[in-house]
């Protein structure tokens, strides 16, 4: 088989070759960890380094070097910033965090894990394009702690109004977090213009190693620590930081630029454009600007979602599914359930993720590869006759 047509970088990207090269230099040369006030020569050339990754990144959403702490990804950032919140603010009473619906799974999980702890959650709904309803949202926070919304979804696309979120949040005196991992680098952040508290941050879909990220924390922001011990990052995460995976994603920081943006942009526009020109075919999620750049969910009625990435896959094309067969749970996308998709069609859905690798020629092989795909599994389909009559 040729070489793989990967559109499933909001799953994970590949490491960037100079990601890498950077990576192993602080793994075989300058592997030494930071140290307390008076190091030996490794210790402090590990300082160096951490601080210049801590303004790298706070360069990219106009924070400070202090503001930034390092993490293992999106997982470790959302628990630690839902958690850590409402167990520093949980000491003296019970907490109300307000979040959506559509939220990564690791928000959804810390919101109700904290709900069993005997705190208050409040989910607010979307509407059919997954964009948080703001009447809504206004009223749930009222009395609230903490809100936490996504910049953008990690299954449609969509960009919320984050500044707009971020002014309700000031307006009712509560923390405002928003994760970030599939927003950072591709759309503008600006933490003191969007009224922005804390914010998740991952290098695994912007070409820097799994296991690398970082959480912005604003000053004054108390909370919890997930993991005790010493008093490294702030006293926000104990232990040794992983240098090479932190080297290696301000590496990935500095080699995204606003061309592969508008690059990944205009791919995305060109890929929505030739899959709904596909019978019954309905696109999730926004157009335009609304949308980012990298995302494209289509909907192909009459098929399973998994059958398609499966022949895909058998010809080299590499793409996610919403269906219900592909989830260990056996339950299809909670968020095209929440945008109002019936079982068929979240079932029926593929999702495509561009890299600032990807090329003009590989969508078209893969539009190409879908094609056949979707035309071979409804001949032989029932389901579809039936929706076709």
């Amino acid at each position: 088989m040729e070489k793989a047509i990967y559109l499933d970088n909001a799953n994970v990207t590949r490491v960037a070759d100079e990601v890498l090269d950077t990576m192993l230099t602080y793994y075989r040369e300058k592997f030494g960890v930071p140290g307390g006030e008076f190091g030996h020569i490794y210790e402090e050339e590990a300082g160096e380094a951490l601080w210049k990754a801590r303004e790298a990144v706070a360069r990219k959403i106009n924070a400070r070097p202090e503001e930034i702490v390092f993490t293992s990804g999106v997982t470790e950032g959302n628990n630690l910033a839902i958690k850590g919140v409402a167990e520093y603010m949980g000491r003296k009473d019970k907490v109300k965090i307000v979040t959506s619906r559509i939220e990564r799974k690791c928000i959804m999980k810390s919101a109700e894990y904290l709900r069993n702890r005997g705190h208050d959650i409040e989910f607010v709904g979307v509407d059919a394009y997954g964009f948080v309803d703001s009447e809504a949202l206004q009223k749930a926070s009222a009395g609230a702690s903490l809100i936490s919304v996504q910049h953008v979804n990690q299954e449609i696309g969509t960009v919320q109004d984050i500044k707009e979120i971020g002014d309700i949040a000031e307006d009712v005196g509560a923390i405002f977090h928003t994760d970030a991992t599939h927003s950072f680098l591709k759309e503008k952040i600006d933490v003191e213009r969007m009224n922005i508290d804390i914010m998740t941050l991952s290098g695994h879909v912007i070409h820097a190693p799994l296991g690398s990220g970082a959480l912005f924390v604003r000053e004054g922001v108390k909370m919890e620590p997930l993991f005790h011990g010493d008093h490294k990052e702030f006293g926000k995460r104990a232990g040794h930081p992983n240098i090479p995976a932190i080297m290696g994603f301000a590496k990935a920081i500095e080699l995204m630029k606003e061309d592969d943006i508008k690059r990944m942009m205009d791919m995305r526009d060109l890929l929505i454009k030739a899959l709904l020109n596909i019978d019954d075919s309905i696109l999730n999620g926004p157009k335009g600007e609304e949308r980012v750049c990298d995302n494209v969910n289509v909907s192909f009625k009459g098929v399973e979602g998994e059958a398609i990435l499966m022949l895909a896959s058998a010809e080299g094309l590499i793409i996610r599914t919403g269906s219900a067969c592909f989830s260990p749970e056996l339950r299809y996308s909670y968020v095209l359930k929440a945008i109002g998709r019936s079982a068929e069609e979240a079932n029926s859905s593929t999702r495509l993720t561009l890299s600032r690798y990807t090329t003009v020629e590989e969508l078209r092989k893969g539009v190409e590869i879908l094609e056949n795909s979707i035309e071979r599994l409804r001949s032989i389909s029932p389901i579809y006759r039936k929706v076709a009559r």
